[in-house]
């Protein structure tokens, strides 16, 4: 008898353990919820900024290169005026990569006319005068047939020359992207510390555009806009549908 109450006591203390943990978690789904739907609120009017600013980016006219370096970490897609020269004898090759057309570098622009072939971009020291500077510059796409300067000659500009880039920083490795092998000068995207120290410039580099384009040479114009555009836009439509989902639950 002594036994059975001794279970029907305890059989009772956890049913009402197990009910006032209900309780709690009745009380904190709502807080998390709301706490979430704020997040996703704020996170989305952040998004909406980097897009205006990207836009307000890509439109402006080009401004000096800034004395100050650092002040780059702050200006990607801004286009930058330069002027110098180019040093050929120290191309660094990103590769693979496709012809970008959206920055104007259709068939036919550098005396290439690709269609649908892979190649690279060439990646070369820029020498900027009034800075004493030396930068990297992307000139642009060529065809893995054309890899070899000796093939471009005539694209191999020589002398001081204005030239208008947009401003690129470094970007990370992505999963399964192979490593950049600096010893076979194959690189699978922009690590600018270690591109600077191979080529002894400042960790700095700027895409040229389409108009810096020279027959025989590079298609300039290779600034992929609409992939950051991409990124931003699909992650607002992620945080949409939570905000949706959201307000349904406040409403429930």
């Amino acid at each position: 008898m002594s036994s059975r109450l001794t279970s029907q006591q305890n059989g009772g203390s956890n049913q009402s353990s197990e009910g006032s943990m209900f309780g709690h978690l009745l009380l904190i789904m709502p807080a998390a919820a709301f706490g979430l739907g704020t997040w996703q609120v704020q996170r989305r009017k952040w998004k909406l900024n980097l897009i205006r600013e990207l836009e307000e980016k890509v439109n402006a006219d080009p401004i000096p290169l800034p004395d100050d370096i650092t002040e780059l970490e702050q200006l990607e897609y801004q286009k930058v005026n330069v002027q110098g020269e180019f040093d050929h004898s120290k191309e660094v090759y990103i590769l693979p990569r496709s012809l970008n057309h959206q920055g104007g570098g259709g068939g036919g622009g550098g005396g290439f006319a690709p269609s649908g072939e892979t190649g690279v971009h060439v990646i070369t020291p820029f020498y900027v005068a009034d800075k004493r500077k030396w930068i990297l510059v992307n000139r642009g796409w060529v065809p893995r047939t054309k890899v070899q300067p000796s093939t471009r000659q005539e694209g191999q500009v020589e002398g001081t020359l204005d030239l208008t880039g947009v401003v690129r920083l470094t970007e990370p490795r992505a999963p399964f992207m192979p490593q950049n092998d600096e010893v076979k000068n194959r690189w699978h995207y922009r690590d600018l510390e270690a591109m600077s120290k191979v080529t002894g410039t400042e960790p700095v580099m700027v895409d040229a555009v389409y108009d810096s384009t020279v027959k025989g040479g590079p298609i300039g114009g290779q600034t992929e806009y609409r992939c950051a555009m991409n990124i931003c836009s699909t992650s607002l439509l992620v945080d949409a549908k939570w905000s949706f989902n959201w307000q349904l639950l406040m409403k429930s």
